[in-house]
């Protein structure tokens, strides 16, 4: 097994659960680094919406994943984890939690469980491809050691958070072996737009909420199809935008950069507010106050909010009513470049589910399984990436307990 993060270990609990010797090697000085960074704010595991609704998520790559999902659904995974010994619960917005918010005491006693079934864990390990006869390579403090091996299974991360492993190192070993990979992308993140000094020193780390999102294209007023508005808030940076309603978005956001060069989010600053009061509020006389004090007694419109509408409109746009109501419901921010990949929570793209077989073993290379971030999906946030990694990583292990006890089935 080479990777310690979700995938590689539920793939390690799979194979030793059922007698099989597992050693287990994570370039780390321990396993589990990115989940643990990822449950700093609260660990958010699984989401409790029914279940085809949840599966959605996943579109366009919801049909690659389905039969990991159906194996290893929402449910399961709370099972899963009460049986460890930690409670969970369901939040206000479906997500599920530990009862006690953290990733750490849940990754112990996974720990616990794996090395009582016999998992060897070696860290400080990192994977350097194979050799010409087959054996991984593996350097650890500037010595390499060859591993001979039954079968192997890959979960070795995307190429987001790089400082915490995931480095991507493993594209061109895959890509010698003629292994097709989707180019690594940057999801669940953050896009830039040209601000200007005053918003960036005076607004760079305020959330924009409540608000409602959509993404349009480029010179065309009408929402991406398929695409609703989504009520939430983001984060408005110095670079541009991040947080939550933007990670939702992200990849239709990516897609039109990269077609268009650049895109467009219509947001609403006043969700709870219909077009026709937001009107009657802004037309209303305002006699010798001051557009601001104006929209912040008749609309509550103060702060990020107030400042958004300076920085996308003209004085003439701001002091026409009419134009000015439009705008505080659909107000046009252009984004003009995607976030590093290293910044990014995930990664889109890897390796291409044709060149697997139904067991995520690689057609190129029999016996060496693929989970986890490696493989050519995305997610927005809210459980469903943790939940994808672990369901995939059950996958590979039962295809790797089938191919080291009865091959001819597997293929």
């Amino acid at each position: 097994m080479i990777g310690g993060g979700p995938a590689g270990l539920m793939a390690a609990e799979v194979l030793s659960a059922q007698g099989i010797g597992v050693d287990l090697y994570d370039a780390m000085p321990s396993v589990g680094r990115k989940f643990l960074l990822a449950g700093i704010g609260g660990l958010n595991i699984t989401h409790a919406e029914p279940f085809a609704d949840f599966c959605a998520r996943y579109q366009p790559d919801a049909g690659r994943l389905q039969a990991m999902l159906d194996g290893f659904t929402p449910e399961h995974l709370r099972a899963w984890v009460h049986g460890l010994g930690v409670d969970t619960f369901v939040g206000s917005s479906g997500r599920v939690f530990p009862m006690e918010m953290k990733a750490a005491p849940l990754l112990r006693a996974w720990l616990h469980r794996l090395r009582k079934q016999g998992v060897r864990l070696h860290v400080r390990h990192r994977w350097q491809g194979w050799t010409a006869d087959g054996a991984l390579r593996l350097e650890a403090g500037g010595i390499e050691h060859q591993v001979l091996s039954d079968c192997t299974i890959l979960a070795l991360g995307g190429a987001s958070w790089p400082q915490l492993g995931s480095d991507a190192a493993w594209v061109p070993w895959l890509q010698a072996l003629g292994v097709a990979i989707r180019p690594l992308e940057s999801a669940n993140c953050g896009f830039e737009a040209a601000w200007s000094p005053m918003l960036r020193e005076r607004f760079a780390g305020s959330p924009v909420k409540p608000v409602a999102v959509s993404v349009v294209r480029v010179d065309d007023p009408a929402p991406v199809p398929g695409l609703i508005p989504r009520l939430g808030e983001f984060l408005l940076t110095a670079h541009g935008v991040e947080g939550s309603l933007i990670y939702a978005l992200s990849r239709q956001v990516r897609e039109e950069i990269k077609a268009q060069g650049k895109a467009t989010l219509l947001v609403d600053l006043l969700p709870a507010h219909t077009a026709a009061r937001v009107f009657q509020e802004a037309a209303h006389p305002r006699g010798s106050r001051s557009l601001s004090s104006h929209l912040r007694s008749r609309l509550g419109l103060t702060g990020v909010k107030a400042a958004l509408l300076h920085e996308v409109l003209s004085k003439a746009e701001l002091s026409d009513a009419n134009l000015l109501a439009r705008r505080i419901k659909a107000l046009p921010l252009t984004l003009t470049g995607i976030r590093p990949v290293a910044e990014a929570i995930s990664t889109a793209g890897g390796v291409a589910f044709a060149g697997l077989d139904a067991h995520l073993m690689l057609q190129a290379k029999p016996g060496v399984f693929v989970a986890g971030e490696m493989l050519d999906w995305e997610a927005p946030t809210g459980g469903y990436l943790l939940t994808a990694c672990l369901a995939s990583g059950r996958q590979a292990g039962l295809g790797a307990l089938r191919w080291l006890t009865r091959p001819d089935d597997v293929g």
